[in-house]
């Protein structure tokens, strides 16, 4: 399995704000679906930031995302592990397969690949 990106997830209502402090950083919005932006750097677009209002389709704000290719082998690892599946594997609406599952730390990792 290769990991393509991680990307650390902020819960927050000020998305015009995060735009704007994150735009002094460098990072650019990519992706605005309402209640999730995306900031990532231009010139290395895996270096990126969620921002979220809420989770839309999961039970609870992830605190990270880790995109996989094979988002399937991944979660029949952690299954298979005994990992709490805090959100089963499904295909969103917006163009995602994921689910989420909780680390040693209690942390909610939202596992994905893009779809199509």
């Amino acid at each position: 399995m290769t990991v393509r990106r991680v990307v650390p997830n902020v819960r927050s209502e000020a998305m015009r704000e995060n735009r704007e402090f994150y735009g002094l950083l460098g990072l650019e919005e990519v992706m605005n679906l309402g209640w999730v932006m995306t900031l990532a750097s231009p010139t290395n677009p895996t270096a990126q930031i969620g921002v979220m209002t809420d989770d839309r389709t999961g039970p609870v704000v992830a605190d990270l995302s880790i995109e996989v290719d094979d988002v399937d082998a991944a979660y029949a690892a952690m299954r298979d592990s005994g990992a709490e599946i805090v959100h089963p594997l499904r295909d969103e609406e917006w163009g995602v397969r994921r689910f989420f599952v909780r680390d040693p730390n209690g942390r909610v990792i939202n596992v994905l690949t893009h779809l199509g």
